[in-house]
């Protein structure tokens, strides 16, 4: 699944007209490269939820034939549902397995062919160095486990890998996913690994433009 319902406020101007996920880096859109890891991974299936300007995004990519994938839409009319309640939204789409997310407004190159989530864990997240917008992190990881715990934390890529029992008793609406990660790691049930490689969280029209020079070798 790619989380693509995000208004982009920080964005604008430049997503007064655009969804975040079809801004352009490198010369062609955002949510493309996605595609492109998706497809060398080997993953066929994909959900993308969508609610502002989400006719484009449809229309930009249409079933994804020409990536060799199979595109589902999940709609969320009028107000995004957040990144919890756009996954809880489409449990119905992502089938009985674990279940790959990614943030629409993320980009890494990443093997995503080499992740899972293990047996008996409830999501399995990737974890990056802490960049300069996120300083203190956002979990800690031990021995592959994912924790809370105070002391040296990570910054969570906006990929992992969850199971729909992750979800169990939440209702339809718009709520966080973080809090389900936290309550599941307090428990034991979350893993986690560190990724080294690159990666970027393209929040602002800056960082937009930094990973566009990376990107065009500016």
């Amino acid at each position: 699944m790619i989380l693509a319902a995000g208004r982009g406020e920080r964005m604008r101007p430049l997503t007064d007209t655009t969804p975040k996920p079809l801004l352009k880096v490198g010369g062609k859109p955002i949510i493309h490269y996605h595609l492109e890891s998706l497809a060398r991974a080997g993953i066929r299936r994909l959900v993308i939820n969508h609610s502002y300007l989400g006719g484009d995004i449809e229309e930009q990519l249409g079933y994804g034939n020409r990536w060799g994938l199979s595109i589902q839409y999940s709609p969320e009319p009028g107000a995004a549902l957040e990144t919890g309640g756009g996954i809880h939204n489409a449990l119905s789409l992502l089938g009985d397995g674990p279940f790959l997310v990614i943030n629409g407004d993320v980009w890494s190159d990443y093997d995503l062919a080499q992740t899972g989530c293990p047996t008996g864990k409830l999501a399995h997240l990737i974890l990056v160095d802490n960049p300069a917008h996120n300083p203190e992190g956002d979990f800690s990881l031990q021995n592959g486990s994912i924790s809370s715990d105070p002391g040296a934390r990570l910054t969570f890529s906006g990929m992992g890998v969850y199971r729909a029992e992750l979800f169990g008793g939440c209702e339809k609406g718009a709520f966080p996913l973080a809090p389900l990660l936290r309550a599941a790691a307090a428990d034991g049930k979350v893993s986690g690994e560190q990724f080294h490689g690159k990666w970027f969280d393209v929040g602002t029209p800056l960082r937009l433009k930094e990973l566009d020079d990376m990107l065009t070798g500016v």
